[in-house]
């Protein structure tokens, strides 16, 4: 259990050690109503995504329209789910926190991505991957457990 710390106190809590992702921007929205598709996006190890393996490599990072029900006093914004695509197939899926702007600096340590653009950072102690996608000042984070 104390490997699963919620996404929001998780990022304040840990500082990354960068590795940048080159990408590509194909379309910009902001969760809604329309999907924001990011390319080459580069996984340096294998994670866990949703539960499920998802190997090392190249995908192409999908921001569905797809939410979660919100819990309790957290807003029905607050995350959406993203898919990693490879060869035009999902290869895995996981949820990520929207944050805004005005936030971001209170959730996440090191240089946010400029915007439309991403990162991909290997989180304190080497357990966890955050990708980090800034669509047009929205900020999608992603936390996963590196596979071992």
């Amino acid at each position: 259990m104390r490997r699963l710390v919620p996404g929001f106190a998780f990022l304040s809590l840990l500082v990354a050690a960068t590795a940048s992702a080159q990408t590509t921007p194909i379309a910009v929205s902001r969760c809604d109503p329309e999907a924001v598709t990011f390319s080459n996006i580069r996984l340096p190890q294998a994670v866990l995504a949703n539960g499920k393996s998802l190997a090392a490599g190249t995908y192409q990072v999908r921001i569905t329209t797809e939410r979660p029900a919100p819990a309790a006093g957290q807003s029905a914004s607050a995350e959406c789910w993203v898919e990693f695509l490879k060869g035009g197939s999902v290869a895995g899926r996981e949820m990520a926190s929207v944050v805004s702007a005005e936030d971001i600096g209170a959730v996440a340590k090191g240089p946010e991505p400029k915007p439309n653009a991403a990162r991909v950072d290997l989180l304190k102690g080497g357990e966890y991957l955050r990708v980090w996608m800034n669509s047009a000042g929205t900020h999608y984070i992603v936390n996963m457990p590196v596979a071992r």
